[in-house]
């Protein structure tokens, strides 16, 4: 793969394993915005980039090499060879297809607060709604970006949102997890919960830091540990996953804990990429309807 600045856009050229919507649509972030097909446009970062797939080339509009370097090739996960990833996966017919499904999803490794914070507004919440509750976050409370003309609004800080009061959250009609916010703005921000030391921690470990957050049960904290900490090991088991183990792997009477260990002892490491080409998969399918 060769990498340029031109025109203000970086090209990943002869780009493979990426194509946009499968990696902004599988349920992993929820800022990014389709414009049209195959192009998306986000916020990360305090960036506002867009990114869009022309056949066989990514391009990152409005950024530089630099940039490129310094956030979007850790982001945009570009290190991780998918090729060996797919193929030590590929060990039964339902991943088979599911990678075939999902060829070009890629693991974001997103900012911590941002990810943590998120994935509290996902409990038991449509993608659609948690991503209306994010942008109105945003714009309420973190940095107005121009791009084309548009206003874009960058994620708030830890800082930011433990400053604020329960009213203040009001708008977001979030409901209960309002309170859970708050919590893990405060703990974030006075530094109870240091959430950069968890990269240096085992999955273990970090998970149970993140269980110390109101709000953050298993399944939120495995989200986290997989899409911000590169715990690719961790796999995030919600209605639809606890649903695809017990139909290909297991049985309809399998326990969380008995999907749990499925999912350690046949996916190992790298559990968190086969619960994403599976929970893509299914849910696009709609195979467990």
């Amino acid at each position: 793969m060769r990498v340029y600045e031109k025109d203000n856009c970086v090209i990943l050229e002869d780009m493979t394993d990426f194509l946009p919507s499968h990696t902004f649509d599988c349920g992993q972030c929820f800022r990014w915005e389709m414009i049209d097909e195959e192009t998306y446009v986000g916020v990360a970062f305090g960036k506002v980039i867009k990114v869009n797939f022309d056949s066989k080339n990514i391009v990152l509009a409005n950024t530089t090499i630099s940039e490129y370097e310094n956030i979007w090739r850790d982001y945009f996960n570009i290190d991780n060879d998918y090729a060996l990833i797919k193929n030590a996966l590929s060990t039964d017919d339902t991943l088979k297809n599911a990678i075939n499904f999902g060829w070009g999803i890629r693991i974001l490794n997103q900012d911590v607060f941002e990810c943590l914070i998120s994935f509290i507004i996902s409990t038991q919440n449509a993608i659609p709604r948690i991503k209306k509750i994010v942008a109105k976050l945003s714009m309420l409370f973190g940095e107005k970006v121009e791009y084309n003309g548009n206003d874009y609004y960058t994620f708030p800080t830890a800082q930011k949102l433990a400053s604020l009061s329960l009213e203040d959250l009001e708008p977001l009609k979030a409901g209960y997890r309002a309170a859970y916010i708050l919590d893990a703005a405060k703990k974030v921000a006075s530094g109870e919960v240091d959430l950069y030391s968890l990269f240096d921690m085992t999955t273990s470990d970090a998970k149970k830091e993140l269980l110390k957050i109101k709000g953050v049960g298993p399944k939120v904290a495995d989200c986290v540990l997989l899409f911000s900490l590169k715990k690719y090991d961790a796999f995030p088991i919600d209605v639809w996953i606890g649903r695809v183990m017990k139909k290909f792997y297991l049985d309809e009477n399998a326990t969380m804990k008995q999907i749990e260990a499925c999912s350690k002892e046949k996916f190992k490491n790298l559990g968190g990429f086969a619960q994403q080409y599976l929970f893509y998969y299914a849910r696009e399918n709609k195979l467990l309807d």
